[in-house]
């Protein structure tokens, strides 16, 4: 399992011209899920993004998580998180989860989230073709691989 988190100021989704989610200060989280992905990944990478001291203090120090700014999340699935571009020119997606298997571990991500952060997140659509806005504040954007956790 594979997230990019992006610090935003503000971000949203919209699927055919309607705006399903959207939030003020927070995380934008693309995420990429592979078929050998399982509750222990999700369970890290929830806890791993949760408590990383992203957000600045008075001092404009990154020292706060997005816990303690109390900060809203919108989660995208984007398989395209798991391309090899190791030949040719075509990206080869064959390491994403199928709909099959990636479905229940978005939903299960999302509900993962929803419990240890104790509100509720904005999502995209699986599956849709979703246009994503988002001001990215720093720019801090910041990839996390459950495969590499040590």
């Amino acid at each position: 399992m594979k997230v990019v988190i992006q610090r935003v100021s503000q971000a949203s989704v919209q699927v055919d011209n309607k705006t399903i989610s959207s939030i003020k200060h927070g995380l934008l989280i693309l995420l990429g899920i592979t078929e050998g992905d399982a509750q222990e990944d999700i369970n890290w990478i929830c806890n791993k993004v949760m408590n990383l001291r992203i957000f600045n203090d008075d001092s404009g120090i990154m020292n706060k998580s997005l816990i303690d700014i109390k900060g809203d999340v919108i989660v995208v699935s984007q398989f395209t998180l798991m391309a090899s571009t190791k030949k040719g020119k075509r990206p080869s997606y064959i390491k994403a989860a199928k709909p099959k298997i990636a479905i229940p571990l978005y939903e299960n991500f999302i509900k993962t989230f929803e419990q240890d952060l104790g509100k509720k997140i904005g999502t995209g659509l699986f599956g849709a073709d979703m246009k994503v806005n988002l001001l990215n504040d720093g720019p801090v954007t910041i990839i996390i691989d459950s495969k590499n956790k040590e």
